[in-house]
């Protein structure tokens, strides 16, 4: 959807091209080690947000308890996730992380960097000045929002 503001357009444009390089990246690595998307993306819920219960990962994922507990198994099998009891409720599970999944996010992020490496040298040097200070103001207005809406 276009926005009669062509800064809106500007920052879209861009974003889209950022997104579709990112997620492809994303999918293409997730596929090459037979992961779905789902998955990958219940491993990603685990590293940014810490160890967490089924629940919490299907509601994040917009899936039910049945279906993230299913998708979980997946990845305690191929060790790429751990269950451990919660210390405060027994029958509660926590996931987390394990080194291997750790290192499969992490590797995840390596064919990413390198596009962005790849478009920082595409750049001359004041160029990436003018694109550096333009994103700082960007990151402190949307902090700023970010704590209005909190």
């Amino acid at each position: 959807m276009q926005s009669p503001d062509p800064f809106v357009n500007t920052l879209q444009e861009w974003f889209g091209i950022f997104r579709r390089r990112m997620m492809s990246n994303f999918f293409t690595y997730a596929r090459d080690k037979g992961l779905t998307m789902a998955q990958f993306g219940a491993m990603l819920h685990i590293f940014h947000k810490g160890a967490c219960g089924v629940s919490d990962i299907g509601s994040d994922l917009g899936v039910t308890n049945s279906a993230a507990s299913q998708m979980l198994d997946r990845l305690f099998q191929l060790n790429l996730v751990s269950r451990s009891e919660d210390p405060i409720d027994r029958r509660v599970k926590n996931i987390d992380l394990t080194d291997n999944g750790r290192q499969i996010l992490q590797e995840s992020g390596l064919a990413f960097q390198s596009w962005l490496e790849d478009l920082a040298r595409s750049m001359t040097a004041e160029e990436q000045e003018q694109v550096r200070n333009a994103l700082s103001t960007l990151i402190d207005k949307a902090s700023q929002l970010e704590a209005i809406h909190s």
